[in-house]
């Protein structure tokens, strides 16, 4: 198979498996509209608000798995460059889920499960960053900022794939987008 053939598979493949949606899934199992409750994202944190903690942590680890199985899939199968686009076209169908009209989560679960199986390291210094931050001031959305910042920092440091320091890098900076909302109410003094 040609390597642009590869990628090219590889990446549908990782977006499409990406974009299933566990909080949703979870929420209409339990008769909850995840949309209309609390910040309305599908993610794990407004999983956990709307329908207990246990279950917004199975989410957060399923969309983490979401990240690390096509990481692991593509560097077994393919090597770095196309578990590095499994990554990402993994945390790009959690953020712009097809199945979902393009409305997703943040993306911080299946990033982190991403990066944990491409550069473990960088993946603890962040997960680090993002427990350190999120204790002293109590907000998840900034933790997941500090994890944003800290991975391409932390990639950069280890001296990991250029691939995956890029990756690092763009996701980072993207977690910057998908929590805009949370930006604003901190500016604003309302975040919780």
């Amino acid at each position: 198979m040609p390597p642009w053939l590869t990628l090219t598979s590889c990446g549908i493949t990782s977006y499409l498996l990406g974009s299933v949606s566990f909080s949703l899934l979870f929420a209409k199992a339990k008769g909850v509209d995840l949309r209309s409750v609390g910040s309305g994202n599908p993610g794990a944190t407004n999983a956990a608000r709307a329908m207990g903690k246990k279950v917004g942590l199975a989410v957060y680890l399923l969309d983490m798995l979401k990240g690390l199985l096509p990481v692991l899939i593509g560097a077994w199968l393919w090597g770095v460059e196309a578990s590095v686009v499994a990554g990402a076209s993994a945390y790009t169908g959690h953020i712009l889920p097809f199945w979902n009209g393009f409305r997703g989560g943040k993306g911080v679960a299946t990033l982190s499960g991403a990066f944990l199986a491409l550069a473990p390291l960088v993946f603890l210094a962040a997960g680090l960053s993002w427990i350190l931050v999120k204790k002293v001031f109590g907000l998840v959305a900034l933790g997941s900022l500090a994890f944003g910042v800290a991975l391409p920092i932390a990639a950069w440091a280890l001296g990991v794939h250029l691939w995956i320091f890029w990756f690092g890098l763009g996701g980072g900076l993207f977690l910057f987008v998908t929590h805009r909302s949370n930006l604003m109410k901190m500016i604003q003094g309302t975040e919780d």
